[in-house]
C-alpha cells in the first residue's frame, strides 16, 4: 500500500498499490518514504525476556521484507492488573535489546490492563520509494529462496504441552530472535550490483499464514500490474525444518492456526503422493518471526545465495516460478 504525502492545505491523495503488501508505505518525497507496520501477540515461550526479543524481531520483520530500514518504534503492552512487574520489565528489556540491535529507537508506547499478556511494536522505517520490495511480481523462471527453517508453530504448541526438548526449544528461539536485517542487507547488495535491472521480483516474510499461505499471496500477484500470471512449484525436501518439528507433528502438536491455514488455502495447493502428511502439515504451520521468501531471477539466484551465506544466513532454494497452471501451488 503506497500513499502519497501532501503539504498543508492540499487535498489528500492516496494511491493504493496492493492491499496485501507486508507494510504500508507513505510517500514523503520522490526520494524518501515511510514504511510502517504493527504487530503484537501473547507469549509463545516461558522466559519473558526471550518473549520480548521474539516480539521485537517479529514486528521489525515487515520493514525488512519491504526493503526498508527501521528507525523508530512504539511499544504496545497488555498486562494483568495484578501481574508481576518484574515480568513486565523483563519483557520490555528483552524487546529493547533487539531494537537496539536493529538500530531502531523506541520512542514511546502505550499499555493497557489486560487479562492476557500481550506485547509488540508499531515500527516506522525509511525506504526509497523507487526500490520498494513488494510481495507480488514473481515471474516465470524465477527461483524461490527461503532464509529460515520452518516449524515454530508446532514447536510452540509442544512447549505449551510440556513436551519440547530443551535443544529443540533453543533452536526455535535462535531462529525467532534472528533479525531479517542481515538477509535484507544481502538482497540489497545484489540489488546494488544489478542497477536498474533489479533481479529481485518479490519478497515477503513468512509469518502467521505459513509458508504456503504467503507463497499463495505472492503467486496470486496483482491484477493491476502487467505481470504474467504465475504458479509455484515447491520442493518440500528442499525446505529446512527446525529440529524437532517433524517429531512434534507426528506427536499431534498441531496449533489451531495450522488447521485454519489448511482450511483457508488448501484448495490452492496440490501435493504429490510422495509428500508425507507431516510435511504437508508443516507447510501450513503458522510461523512467528519467520524468514524471507524471495522470488529472484534464475541468473541471480546463485549470487544471492552466496551473498546470504556470506552473511551467515542459511538460505535454501525451495522451488521455482512457472506460468500459471492448476493448482496454484504444486508441492512435490
Amino acid at each position: 500500500m503506497l500513499h502519497e504525502g501532501v503539504t498543508t492545505g492540499q487535498a489528500a491523495k492516496y494511491i493504493s498499490r496492493h492491499p496485501n503488501d507486508d507494510a504500508g508505505v507513505y510517500l514523503l518525497s520522490p526520494q524518501m518514504a515511510l514504511v510502517q507496520t504493527v504487530d503484537f501477540f501473547t507469549p509463545i515461550v516461558d522466559d519473558p525476556s526471550t518473549f520480548g526479543q521474539i516480539a521485537a524481531a517479529n514486528a521489525l520483520s515487515d520493514v525488512y521484507a519491504m526493503g526498508g530500514q527501521p528507525v523508530s518504534a512504539l511499544s504496545i503492552v497488555g498486562f494483568p492488573d495484578q501481574g508481576d512487574a518484574q515480568i513486565l520489565e523483563a519483557i520490555i528489556r528483552g524487546g529493547l535489546s533487539k531494537m537496539v540491535e536493529a538500530n531502531c529507537a523506541v520512542i514511546g508506547g502505550h499499555s493497557i490492563r489486560n487479562d492476557d499478556i500481550q506485547f509488540g511494536y508499531a515500527v516506522t522505517g525509511l525506504i526509497n520509494p523507487q526500490r520498494v520490495w513488494r510481495n507480488v511480481g514473481a515471474r516465470p523462471g524465477d527461483v524461490l529462496l527461503l532464509t529460515k527453517a520452518i516449524g515454530t508453530g508446532v514447536l510452540a504448541t509442544a512447549l505449551k504441552k510440556g513436551r519440547l526438548a530443551e535443544a529443540d526449544l533453543e533452536a526455535a528461539i535462535a531462529s525467532m530472535t534472528q533479525l531479517n536485517r542481515t538477509a535484507a542487507a544481502a538482497l540489497e547488495e545484489i540489488q546494488e550490483k544489478a542497477g536498474a535491472a533489479c533481479p529481485i521480483h518479490a519478497v515477503t516474510d513468512v509469518t502467521g499464514f505459513a509458508l504456503l499461505g504467503h507463497a499463495r499471496e505472492m503467486a496470486l500477484g496483482d491484477s493491476q500490474r502487467s505481470v504474467e500470471a504465475v504458479s509455484f512449484e515447491i520442493d518440500h525436501a528442499a525446505v529446512a525444518y527446525l529440529h524437532g518439528a517433524v517429531e512434534a507433528v507426528r506427536a499431534g502438536f498441531l496449533p489451531g492456526g495450522l488447521k485454519n491455514n489448511r482450511d483457508f488455502i488448501g484448495d490452492s495447493v496440490g501435493f504429490a503422493e510422495s509428500v508425507g502428511p507431516e510435511y504437508r502439515d508443516l507447510l501450513f504451520d503458522p510461523q512467528t518471526s519467520g524468514g524471507l521468501l524471495i522470488a529472484i531471477s534464475a541468473e541471480s539466484a546463485e549470487a544471492a545465495t552466496a551473498a546470504l551465506d556470506g552473511r551467515r544466513v542459511s538460505a535454501r532454494s525451495i522451488g521455482r516460478v512457472i506460468r500459471k497452471t492448476d493448482p496454484l501451488l504444486a508441492v512435490r
